[in-house]
């Protein structure tokens, strides 16, 4: 673990972060089938959305680290956000996976040169942007702090 943290130090996983971004939001349009890019499929527009939280969630971490800043229950609700959101990470990984895994079956049907480079790439990216989402967590972590709040925070107005 200490040697992926040597790889990954929290500067290059926020590099890292914002270009697979913006790489997986692209391909995101994709259809791996066709060749093409669909603008106009409103589904595609599901997990660029969803990255839009993602991306505050890192700007919000480096804001923290930076101001040397503890958590807050606004950061706490934005990373258990981002909990739900991977589950839709893994899913589009496992779609990738799927989708690469067909190759076999359409063989004999007209795929695009690039099918194979393109979903490998694919499958390596959503499982790197997933490592690096959970590395994300441990940074926020160590690095800023668990999610500790005073009793003056949970106290109920209406008892």
């Amino acid at each position: 673990m200490q040697a992926i943290l040597k790889i990954f130090t929290l500067k290059r996983s926020y590099i890292l972060s914002a270009l697979i971004i913006l790489i997986l939001v692209i391909f995101n349009f994709y259809g791996p089938y066709t060749g093409k890019f669909y603008f106009f499929k409103l589904d595609n527009y599901i997990f660029p959305v969803l990255t839009l939280v993602h991306i505050v969630y890192l700007y919000v971490l480096w804001f923290k680290i930076k101001e040397d800043e503890l958590t807050d229950p606004q950061m706490r609700n934005l990373e258990y956000a981002l909990y739900v959101i991977s589950i839709v990470y893994v899913y589009k990984a496992c779609e990738s996976i799927y989708v690469l895994t067909t190759y076999s079956e359409y063989e004999d049907h007209l795929l695009p040169s690039a099918f194979l480079l393109i979903g490998i790439s694919l499958v390596v990216l959503h499982l790197i942007f997933l490592g690096l989402t959970l590395l994300t967590f441990r940074y926020r972590k160590h690095r800023v702090g668990d999610y500790k709040f005073n009793d003056m925070d949970h106290i109920d107005s209406w008892e």
